[in-house]
């Protein structure tokens, strides 16, 4: 019977919808979760189609257009305030044949026969359209008995019907043609008979080579009830009994073996040849114009040199409106001498799109400071950003920062990492030493950070053993940011000015404001450094005013001036 016959409520099994009520479905999403980093809301590409893990509703229901197969009505729980009367009036659905009713239907004269003549006399276990929301009970699981008696009320168990055999012909025994309900529920209680009579796993293989190997007629009703009443037998030698790649033979079913075989479905159909795969790379881009085509045909006497010079005095605002004058525009536009700096600071999640438009206009600096960049984001960036020469990465998690191991910089001289969360002595070795897969003499097995000139580290955990790497992997640091970082002290400034230290030569800017540690005893220290013109040493608790003014007067080989307390300056 085609589904269309069977009424609106029969068929396939429904698709459940939220509660709208539950703990789970009037919360918000995590966004941490796989699903919530899929949606495009927070910087996924959107292709899961998934809510949050923290959103799954744990009471669904049957969607709103569901009627009672009998009736041709909705739910009309919510008109009654009996339980009894709420639940004959609420919508169930069969577990096998998902029948959609009324249990008070099934009361009504003629609903119970035909309800009994579509499932064939079976038990059909009905599940509520609404569990009551999150405070109920769940919806009770039957044996076949008792789901009989719920579905078909008023009927005594004498008077179930029951399955009858099929006739026998003169020829032979009659092959039934059964439902495929009927057929599903055969091969669960076959299912379930020969799960009864597995053996302990030691003694299986002995016992079903032993039953399998005994007489032909040992194959009873109880082993197999519908074999045994279809009059058939499996042949011996058939698929059932081959070997598998283990080694271990497969049993029939029936024979009280660990395996279970038997066809549940058509073959599958062989997999087509696969053929031949090549590159295909898309064709390369075709020129920039260099003038401007007008709508009479003619072109603008401006040349695409002089238009750029009018855009260099735009803001990235007004760059953006230009672009949507016409064409030829929108692609001047994304010149890069028109992006020199690029500000993404302060964004909660980064969109595709927008890092597609930053690599479109390679800048020369980036601000992704205090954003949600992950480590996937920022490596697909630094890998297309080859003439990057300034990076902020100030306020966010080593997890994305992390992403700089494996990113190759050869043109950045700036690195911000002030403030980044959980950072310890290990991240930092991880970042500052080579790479472990470079080979001797090349540039990278110096490290990463040989270029950089300007590294603030304000707000982070390190300590003397991370100031050695830093002096040992990047020795043309001029501008050095340690400010509010609790483990400097003395003994740190002593290995910045040592003989041996390349920063003693190197070092203009150093910023040491908020280091409680440090005493009157490392300003003479300073002196070492020749080139040092700006001395930061503000809210440091343990230096005093006096011996400030002491190393301002005499200074390295010029004086300081102090144009606030604890901040010398030197005048170039």
């Amino acid at each position: 019977m085609s589904s269309s016959s069977r009424g609106p409520g029969a068929g396939a099994r429904r698709r459940r919808t939220r509660c709208r009520r539950c703990r789970a479905c009037v919360r918000t999403e995590c966004g941490d979760c796989h699903f919530c980093r899929d949606m495009k809301k927070f910087g996924g590409p959107g292709r899961m189609k998934q809510s949050c893990l923290l959103r799954q509703c744990t009471a669904p229901v049957l969607p709103h257009t569901a009627v009672c197969l009998l009736c041709g009505e909705a739910g009309k729980e919510d008109t009654v305030e009996g339980e009894e009367e709420k639940f004959g009036l609420s919508l169930m659905e069969c577990t096998i044949c998902n029948e959609i009713v009324h249990p008070g239907c099934l009361k009504v004269k003629g609903g119970r026969e035909r309800h009994l003549k579509k499932v064939g006399g079976d038990a059909c276990l009905l599940r509520g359209s609404d569990p009551g929301g999150p405070g109920l009970l769940p919806p009770r699981v039957l044996n076949p008995s008792q789901a009989f008696s719920s579905c078909h009320p008023g009927l005594p168990p004498e008077n179930w019907e029951k399955p009858k055999p099929p006739l026998a012909s003169a020829e032979g025994p009659a092959v039934p043609s059964p439902s495929p309900q009927r057929e599903k529920l055969e091969r669960f209680k076959r299912m379930c008979q020969l799960l009864e009579r597995v053996p302990d796993t030691s003694s299986s293989s002995s016992d079903s080579d032993s039953d399998s190997d005994s007489s032909g007629t040992s194959l009873s009703e109880d082993e197999a009830p519908g074999e045994a009443r279809n009059g058939r037998r499996p042949a011996r030698g058939s698929s059932g009994e081959k070997e598998n790649r283990g080694g271990r033979r497969a049993v029939r079913p029936g024979s009280g073996g660990p395996l279970l075989s038997w066809p549940l479905g058509p073959a599958p159909p062989p997999r087509p040849p696969q053929l031949e795969r090549h590159v295909v790379r898309p064709p390369p881009r075709s020129p920039e114009p260099d003038t401007l085509p007008l709508a009479a045909g003619s072109d603008h006497p401006l040349p695409r040199a002089a238009w750029l010079r009018v855009f260099q005095h735009l803001g990235p605002r007004e760059l953006c409106i230009c672009m949507r004058v016409c064409r030829t525009w929108s692609r001047w536009c994304y010149d890069k001498r028109l992006w020199p700096r690029m500000d993404l600071s302060r964004r909660k999640s980064l969109t595709p799109p927008m890092l597609s438009g930053v690599v479109r206009r390679q800048p020369r600096a980036l601000d992704l400071s205090w954003t949600g960049v992950s480590k996937k984001q920022l490596m697909w960036l630094l890998n297309r950003l080859q003439g990057l020469q300034e990076l902020v990465l100030s306020g966010c998690s080593w997890l994305s920062v992390s992403a700089l191991g494996s990113a190759p910089l050869p043109a950045l001289r700036l690195l911000d990492l002030r403030w980044i969360e959980d950072v310890k002595d290990s991240q930092l070795r991880e970042l500052l030493l080579p790479p472990p897969d470079t080979k001797p003499g090349q540039t990278e097995s110096r490290g990463r950070l040989q270029g950089v000139a300007e590294l603030r580290l304000a707000g982070l955990e390190l300590t003397d053993a991370s100031l050695r790497l830093l002096l040992r992997h990047a020795p043309q640091l001029s501008a050095l940011d340690l400010s509010h970082c609790a483990h400097v002290g003395d003994p740190s400034v002593h290995l910045l000015t040592a003989p041996t230290s390349p920063l003693r030569e190197t070092l203009v800017h150093l910023n040491l404001a908020g280091c409680h540690r440090l005493t009157d005893h490392c300003l003479p220290l300073f002196r070492r450094c020749p080139r040092l013109r700006r001395l930061d040493l503000r809210s440091c608790r343990q230096l005093s005013p006096e011996a400030c003014a002491r190393l301002a007067a005499a200074g390295p080989p010029g004086p300081f001036r102090c144009p606030e307390e604890k901040l010398l300056l030197k005048d170039s």
